[in-house]
């Protein structure tokens, strides 16, 4: 069952190539990282502290389209966990269907914190169990060892 996830902090390097992000459980203590791209980190920074463009971003793009089309962008799930690479899906609804879309968890996420309300996001059980460790750690701390290697590209 997916948990509801937020994020929770946004770190941008001005000297490495990765970026990351942290998402926290809404209703509890868990938080992981997510090493992301610097185009995905500079869009969701852009939208979390409201700062406008003059024109349209990629994924301003993007739920510009989905919105044109039809469709109503409901949710992000990162759904998987395999070899350092997470996945996700953007969920539209659209005539009554549930659609989704293949996306890298950074694009997903800022597609999320683009649109007004923000997506909520959402994280399998599975996942947080493969990130934090079979023991579930539940103190939020993350597990480095595994977060070193983890990227979403």
């Amino acid at each position: 069952m997916p948990v509801q996830m937020e994020l929770s902090r946004i770190i941008i390097s001005e000297i490495n190539d990765q970026q990351v992000i942290y998402l926290k459980e809404v209703d509890g203590p868990r938080m992981f990282p997510i090493l992301i791209g610097i185009f995905e980190a500079t869009s969701i920074d852009r939208h979390v502290k409201q700062i406008a463009t003059p024109r349209p971003l990629t994924h301003d793009l993007l739920v510009g389209a989905v919105q044109a089309l039809g469709g109503e962008l409901q949710d992000v799930v990162i759904t998987e966990l395999r070899e350092h690479t997470y996945f996700a899906v953007l969920r539209v609804r659209r005539e009554g269907e549930l659609v989704e879309i293949d996306s890298r968890p950074s694009d997903a996420i800022a597609v999320a914190v683009t649109c007004d309300p923000p997506l909520p996001i959402y994280v399998n059980e599975d996942v947080l169990s493969d990130v934090l460790g079979n023991d579930e750690r539940e103190s939020g701390e993350e597990n480095e060892s595994e977060d070193e290697d983890a990227d979403e590209e």
